[in-house]
């Protein structure tokens, strides 16, 4: 990790940063994901020279999810008419860098390294132009960018963790390798050791992995001493509740009264939380012949569920929406860190633009996995302020860690627990 990260991840956990400008920003402790600051490994070579081989085993001897080959034929530029009509008499250089669109391809990288979404033209090389069609890619820890022009421009070395090139003997080469390619081995760091590669992602991700759970052991530290947030709407334990509650508690409950009174309660956990969403006025007509002033919601309204436990709420939550978007993100801890990892993403299109986002989880214990979900929806573009978690039963570490990284999220829980507690709803609910 270069010396200037280390320098400013230090600083972070110290909570010695800049303060923002905006009151509530300001409030907001920092959080950056796993995926924030992905490893970028460059690997060169002209045609035919192994590059996607050599990548390939990178990625076979990580063994992780998380692990993306970036071809640089992505980017390469549309061709107007005059070009094109080379490109198809094979008449067009598509082996010079100016064919490639280095702008568009810096600006995705760097997405990517602030933990963001990133949009990944497609190159349609029978048409010689980009299709209307995207790739999304989000969320990897490793990149490894491959093509015969990956350490060509000094923005991409400046973005890239370690460099790589690779050259086997030809009969014939091409004079542009010698010309393009083969100077990018003066920028290199290694030529072609792949142990040496692997063993400097490994403890690249290492690195970051100690620096993740440092942040979060230091929300946990200031949780300790301060009152939960006014954004935290704990349920009124009434008669009923409590009610329900002894029968979801009770050992010998059956597992079909436990399902009856779970979606019952979830359904009162989603009607509280639609009450914090956005309404306008509306008049209406009644049968009755009059007119009445009611509201009605300012905007769509959307549900992500956390898998598993977040789908023992879908029930309670389609009583209230019947016709509500769903959403879906799978989060699980890793066994020998503790870390939470990103394994499943499926959103709405439009979520974006969605008035308030439902986000649906059964239990929260440390907050690992609401701060990543949470974090998953605002690089989506879904504004924090718009987001309303509703879970079940929540510990007060978890509530504290959630609302200091995210004061403009409003929570709804049922009951709060101890900090620590073993996911026992969706056993129950779901039998296994």
């Amino acid at each position: 990790m270069p010396a200037s990260a280390i320098a400013e991840l230090e600083a972070v956990l110290k909570g010695t940063t800049a303060p923002e400008t905006d009151s509530t920003i300001a409030k907001r402790a920092h959080y950056s994901p796993p995926w924030a600051d992905v490893s970028i490994i460059g690997i060169a070579g002209s045609s035919g020279s192994g590059k996607s081989t050599l990548s390939q085993a990178i990625v076979n001897k990580l063994n992780l999810p998380w692990v993306v080959i970036l071809s640089i034929d992505s980017f390469y530029k549309s061709l107007d008419a005059e070009s094109s009509k080379k490109a198809f008499l094979n008449e067009y250089d598509f082996d010079a860098p100016d064919a490639i669109d280095f702008d568009v391809l810096v600006d995705r990288l760097r997405d990517l390294k602030a933990g963001k979404r990133a949009e990944i033209p497609v190159y349609s090389f029978e048409k010689h132009a980009r299709l209307d069609k995207t790739t999304s890619i989000y969320s990897p820890h490793v990149l490894i960018l491959e093509g015969i022009f990956a350490l060509y421009d000094p923005r991409l070395l400046e973005l890239m963790d370690m460099k790589g090139i690779i050259k086997q003997w030809f009969t014939f080469v091409k004079p542009n390798f010698e010309k393009y390619v083969n100077p990018q081995r003066n920028v290199a760091d290694i030529i072609v050791p792949r142990a040496m590669v692997v063993q400097f992602i490994q403890h690249r991700l290492l690195e970051k992995s100690t620096h993740h759970r440092a942040a979060l052991t230091r929300l946990e530290t200031d949780a300790k001493s301060e009152p939960l947030s006014d954004q935290v709407i704990v349920m009124k334990q009434t008669s009923q509740m409590r009610g329900m509650n002894t029968i979801i508690h009770n050992i010998d409950t059956s597992n079909e009264d436990f399902i009856f009174y779970f979606n019952r309660l979830a359904a009162l956990l989603v009607e509280q939380a639609l009450n914090k969403i956005p309404f306008t006025p509306a008049e209406i007509a009644t049968p009755q012949g009059r007119t009445y002033a009611g509201l009605e919601p300012k905007g769509e309204v959307s549900a992500v569920i956390v898998l598993r436990g977040g789908a023992a709420l879908e029930a309670g939550l389609h009583r209230c929406i019947t016709d509500c978007k769903t959403g879906r993100v799978l989060i699980q801890s890793n066994i020998r860190t503790g870390e939470p990892e990103l394994h499943y993403l499926v959103l709405p299109d439009d979520i974006a633009q969605h008035e308030a986002v439902l986000l649906l989880d059964a239990q929260m214990s440390s907050g690992g996995s609401a701060l990543m979900a949470v974090q998953v929806l605002v690089d989506h573009g879904v504004k924090a302020d718009r987001i309303v978690l509703v879970t079940y039963s929540a510990g007060r570490m978890g509530l504290h860690r959630l609302t200091k990284v995210f004061p403009e999220i409003t929570v709804v829980v049922g009951h709060v627990v101890q900090d620590i507690e073993e996911r026992w709803i969706e056993k129950r609910y779901f039998g296994c």
